[in-house]
């Protein structure tokens, strides 16, 4: 009596395991990319974030659009931001403010906007310590804010900047990395925007007063989308 042919079972046995493998691998697959994170916001053209950019900010109206401090360039300067928006305000006094908004609506944690503390000793600039304050709004919560002087020789000039990275304000590199992760495990990839405002004098104590009401008149002065892309105010309270 011819024995059973029990090749053919463990070749239909090991065709069912890969099927049973390749479905489960599948199933991974698909699990991994729902999971991948998204973008929070969707990227604000160059030209749209320059519109909503006020020509007057309280008794300062808009001068020029070059002779500030820029980031330093290198093989990722293209890739960094999707908007570098520079302007210089002059008051009927000669005193002079000068704003910068860099925004990336992906800080996915390999690009980072570049902070000041790294474009000014870049541009040959001498910090002093870097002060953490909270600048005041009109409307929400206080912005954490970080001040500094910046010592050069053709002039000297104090520094305020804060960060917005999603909903967070992070101060230091590592809280701002933090705050990408923790996004990032909720499923999305943060938008970011650093504001820089600084004015030519060597005494933060006596600059910062001046600067502070430029915020707040930048504040007022701005429509609801940027105050959101700059300062997190909810649309609906524009």
């Amino acid at each position: 009596m011819p024995e059973p042919d029990r090749s053919r079972g463990q070749t239909v046995s090991l065709d069912r395991r890969k099927v049973i493998a390749g479905l489960g691998l599948l199933g991974l697959a698909g699990i991994v990319q729902a999971r991948q994170p998204v973008a929070y916001a969707p990227r604000v053209p160059q030209k749209t974030l320059e519109a909503m950019i006020p020509k007057r900010v309280g008794r300062f109206a808009f001068e020029s659009s070059s002779g500030l401090v820029l980031p330093p360039s290198d093989a990722l300067s293209d890739r960094l931001y999707d908007s570098l928006i520079t302007r210089v305000y002059l008051s009927p006094e000669g005193e002079v403010v000068m704003f910068l908004l860099a925004y990336n609506n992906r800080q996915d944690g390999v690009l980072q906007i570049h902070r000041p503390e790294v474009c000014y000793p870049a541009g040959g600039f001498t910090l002093s310590p870097v002060q953490a304050v909270d600048l005041s709004l009109p409307a929400g919560s206080p912005i954490p804010a970080q001040v500094f002087t910046a010592s050069g020789e053709s002039r000297d000039e104090v520094v305020a900047y804060w960060t917005r990275v999603g909903d967070h304000f992070p101060r230091k590199w590592s809280d701002q990395r933090l705050a990408v992760a923790g996004d990032n495990l909720r499923g999305f990839i943060p938008d970011g925007a650093l504001v820089r405002v600084s004015t030519v004098a060597s005494d933060s104590a006596s600059a910062m007063p001046m600067m502070q009401g430029f915020v707040s008149d930048f504040f007022r002065a701005s429509p609801p989308r940027l105050r959101q892309l700059l300062f997190n105010t909810p649309l609906s309270a524009g």
